[in-house]
């Protein structure tokens, strides 16, 4: 097979991939011209397409080839030059056989697989594997551009997406024999970040393509959905000229307070009003249709009725508009109608690489000046600042507009992103990323197109950039309806929970709690530790204040006998030192400016909360700027905090836009923004996790069990799943090294004695019945029984208990030790949910549990033990025995390693799980899965690839 997707545009060489045989496959390398394709075919899972961004900001989409490829891939053959035919085929070849044809289109998707890359409706590139003859796992392979498209990064997107295919078919690699001269090729396999290793002989390399998603490929495959993405935004936000379809003279209706906000902020460039009724707009010439526009047009609003939207796009399509905001309404939030109207105008806006903001938003703004954009119909523009932010409500967005007015909190750049149709939070994060212009990141949202990019996105952006956000819908209502101990537990809002935390985003329950963390993290560092100061002059707003931290979690320390005495020495003698200082009524200016001074300047404390509550009328201004020169004299490694109490606000001194710090009403809000900020500075600081990979696993053993479930059953498997027998819950676990008493299920009384005795000890019986969700609920489940007449008894008992018994699962009895939950989950949004906690039959009302999301790192497996309350029983709680959790870590990380490969799983629970001391390990008492058929044997929601819009 052969492999020439050449980046350069200048010169082109081809290059030949296979397995050891060497085997020459022809297939098109290089073309000049792409081909047209009339119907776009659909005989694969949805989940296998994606769209993504070029590095030049336009689209492209990848699929599988199909048959029906055939036309266009001739096409792409002929169009071929001279010298790519040659380079390519070592002859001139102009067309493909219908043999050939038939080949390189009809594929079974397993041992020969392809994706095709199409932009605009054309096929312009291909990358396939061949993975036949090829025993020891390097597949042949081949990657082809058009050469107009080259340099877009169009080659490196089809690597990402072949090498995670194959990957996911067990293909280790990929070997090539590539020309010396083809630098090119080798260059897009180097900077997608693959392992190669490459031998010569006569001109050729021989080069071997590890497909492994290595740390370095996961870090280059960020890098350029980071640079693709950026560009692509970047005409929404610094547009060279703007066009108002819609611009309307009567400035209380939306187009014109929209036109008015543009004209009135002086956006740096030209502003075209269209509007086919109207020949002037304020003073302005205005046109019929984007079209009659002489100039170009970078951005068009658009704010015409719903029906008009489709065809105005279109011809923004036409006149090459680069991006669109439709602030229109009547969309997908109006139903099936308005939702069919929204999936025909992405594909117009994808179609022509255009990216698009809205429907139904609110429009954005950027305060750059530079630009000067304020494209919003609200009244406010905000003060330039360094904080970003995004609001998927448009009323709300208003609504917080004018409170971080109030607040005197700068904005960079604001985006409501309304139905996000195409443009949504993680492309925003992807712009905000490498905008200087921006340090802070906040986030109003109501829903997540694909949590998990925005979980990888949002976990490396927070390492340099805090993220801050608001996501509405917490409660139990969002929660779906589960059959497990460990689905009635799960909820929208505890998969919401665990992917901020994992991602580092610092999760706000209020709106004021939002822009009081904001105003904390955009004009201090983040706290190096989790000592605060407090300084005070009145004793009662100190108590509260103290009460306020202790009870979040931060400590107030007593400060060392040498800092006391260095307080004592410019305080009156009523004062108080030991933390809080409480410098009593009488303190001015002076001693708050000392107090500070000093205390910024211990190694005591990593923050300081300056109470300040006048007493008169008299000096405040004076004490108020003395607070602020001293606050904002704070050391880089000091996170300094004002608190004013008093109704009428804090003064000009304490409140003005150039004020470096944040200055609170109360206390305990001061409090709560310090705790979050300390929770991310504790985030930053933590190592990163390892993803463990278990040696002595049998997945091929796993797959033959779930591949036999679904093989035999005849009916078909609805969405809901179907629960797992006994013995086939215990292969799976076995399978992946996961502890388990010896079992058997039995039919008759005879058979369940005869087990009990094999075993020689106490046993446990359980029912197995389709209506029995929780057994011991019904009276399902007979413990510790010994001796053929109990053991009798307890077989009549359980099967009794239920009206629908099928067998007993009689089990080795596994007395003592600690009882644990361990299950998983699949959420239909953000997919698998990993739970641990307090086992047994009281998990449900105690509800001491931790969720994560799937897949698990050493690290986050062991938080989620530390993180529940009851964690201290496994430590040895007063005396008690400890457990070992060294071995439930490992049973945690198995667990994850089985949902991985057997992405079939939608449901388990395995409760109680019973923990021995350290070093006996742990044993599955009981163990239920549930199981439903996937749409083929890949699953890109479940891996990391290259951006997804």
């Amino acid at each position: 097979m052969s492999i020439g997707a050449s980046e350069d545009s200048e010169r082109k060489r081809p290059a030949t991939i296979g397995c050891n045989n060497i085997k020459r496959y022809e297939h098109p390398m290089t073309v000049t011209t792409p081909a047209t394709i009339s119907d776009p075919p659909t005989d694969y899972p949805h989940e296998w397409e994606q769209n993504a961004v070029l590095k030049d900001g336009g689209t492209v989409r990848l699929r599988p080839i199909v048959p029906s490829d055939a036309p266009a891939l001739q096409a792409f053959v002929k169009n071929m030059s001279t010298e790519s035919s040659y380079f390519r085929f070592f002859r001139v070849k102009k067309q493909l056989e219908p043999k050939e044809l038939e080949q390189f289109t009809q594929l079974d998707y397993d041992v020969q697989m392809a994706f095709v890359a199409i932009v605009d409706g054309n096929l312009v590139g291909i990358g396939r594997y061949n993975s036949d003859d090829c025993p020891d796992g390097f597949a042949e392979a081949a990657f082809t551009v058009a050469d107009d498209m080259q340099g877009k990064g169009i080659g490196t997107l089809l690597v990402y997406r072949i090498a995670a295919y194959a990957r996911a078919h067990d293909i280790k690699g990929f070997r090539a024999f590539v020309l010396a001269d083809n630098h090119a090729m080798m260059r897009v396999f180097r900077n997608a970040g693959f392992s190669m290793h490459r031998d010569v002989d006569q001109g050729v390399y021989t080069v071997e393509i590890d497909t492994e998603q290595s740390d370095a490929v996961l870090e280059a495959e960020g890098r350029a959905e980071q640079i693709a993405i950026a560009a692509s935004v970047m005409p929404l936000f610094y547009p060279t000229s703007i066009a108002v379809i819609g611009a309307s003279r009567n400035k209380e209706s939306i187009g014109g307070r929209l036109f008015n906000n543009i004209i009135n902020a002086d956006y740096n460039g030209p502003v075209y009003p269209v509007n086919p009724k109207a020949a002037v707009v304020r003073s302005i010439h205005s046109y019929a249709s984007v079209l009659d526009i002489p100039g170009s047009v970078d951005l068009a609003f658009i704010v015409v009725p719903s029906l008009y939207v489709n065809d105005v796009v279109r011809e923004c399509a036409e006149k090459g508009v680069r991006g669109v905001v439709v602030i229109s309404a009547g969309f997908s939030e109006t139903g099936e109608a308005g939702s069919e109207m929204e999936r025909e105008l992405l594909n117009i806006v994808r179609d022509a690489g255009m990216r698009m903001v809205g429907p139904n938003c609110m429009g954005l703004q950027n305060t750059d000046p530079a630009v000067s954009l304020d494209g919003q119909f609200g009244p406010i523009m905000p003060r330039p600042g360094n904080v970003s932010m995004s609001s998927q409500s448009g009323a709300l967005g208003l609504a917080i507009l004018d409170y971080a007015t109030h607040l005197n909190i700068g904005i960079s750049t604001f985006v409501s992103v309304g139905n996000k149709a195409d443009v949504a939070g993680d492309d925003l994060l992807l712009f905000w990323e490498g905008d200087p212009n921006t340090d802070v990141i906040l986030l109003y949202l109501e829903s997540f197109g694909n949590p998990r990019r925005f979980s990888r996105i949002a976990r490396r952006i927070a390492k340099k950039k805090p993220i801050v956000a608001v996501k509405s819908g917490r409660t139990m209502a969002g929660a779906r309806a589960a059959s497990s101990h460990t689905g009635s537990l799960a909820s929208l809002d505890v998969a919401v929970d665990a992917l901020f935390r994992q991602s580092g985003v610092i999760r706000v329950s209020t709106l004021e709690e939002l822009f009081d963390v904001t105003a904390l993290l955009a004009n201090q560092p983040v706290p190096q530790g989790d000592r605060v100061a407090v300084v005070t002059n009145a004793g009662g707003p100190a108590i509260l204040a103290v009460d306020a931290l202790v009870s979040q979690g931060l400590r107030v320390p007593e400060f060392s006998q040498a800092l006391q005495a260095e307080l004592r020495g410019f305080l009156s003698d009523e004062a108080a030192v030991a933390n809080p200082v409480d410098m009593i009524a009488a303190a001015g200016p002076d001693q708050y400016r000392q107090a500070i001074d000093v205390l910024l300047l211990s190694d005591e404390v990593d923050a300081l909360i300056t109470l300040f509550i006048p007493a008169s009328d008299v000096g405040v201004s004076a004490t108020a700027t003395a607070i602020r020169e001293a606050g904002e004299a704070s050391p880089d490694d000091k996170t300094f905090l004002c608190v004013y109490m008093q109704s009428g606000g804090a003064p000009t001194e304490l409140s003005s836009p150039d004020v470096g710090f944040p200055t609170f009403a109360f206390p305990e809000r001061a409090a709560k923004a310090l705790r979050k900020a300390t929770t991310y500075a504790e985030w930053l600081a933590r190592p990163e996790g390892k993803f463990i990979e278990f040696d002595d696993i049998d997945a091929a053993g796993a797959r033959y069990v779930i591949d036999a479930v679904f093989g035999r059953t005849d009916d078909g498997i609805d969405d809901e799943g179907i629960w797992l027998d006994p013995d086939a819950v215990d292969t799976l676990l076995e399978a992946y090294g996961i502890a388990i008493p010896r079992a058997q299920v039995v039919t008759n009384i005879e058979d369940a004695v005869a087990f009990g005795e094999e075993l020689g000890g106490p046993i446990v019986l359980k029912v197995i019945s389709p209506s029995a969700v929780h057994k011991s609920d019904v009276g399902g489940v007979a413990l510790d029984i010994s001796g053929p007449g109990a053991i009798e008894a307890a077989y009549e008992q359980v099967t009794g208990a239920v009206p629908d018994p099928e067998g007993v699962l009689v089990q080795e009895f596994v007395s003592g030790g600690h009882e644990v939950l361990i299950g998983m989950v699949e959420d239909p949004t953000f997919g698998p949910l990993i739970v641990f906690g307090l086992g047994g039959v009281f998990v449900e009302l105690i509800g001491d549990v931790v969720f994560r999301i799937h897949p698990l790192t050493d690290l986050v497996a062991s938080e989620m033990i530390r993180e529940v309350k009851s964690a201290k029983l496994l430590e040895g709680y007063r005396g008690g025995e400890p457990g070992d959790i060294d071995a439930v870590i490992d049973t945690l990380l198995r667990v994850s390693a089985l949902i991985e490969d057997l992405p079939e799983i939608i449901e388990m629970d395995l409760n109680p799980v019973k923990v021995g001391t350290p070093g006996s390990g742990v044993r599955i008492v009981d163990a239920r899965i549930k199981v439903r058929p996937t749409d083929g044997t890949w699953m890109p929601s479940r891996t990391h690839l290259p951006s997804k819009i």
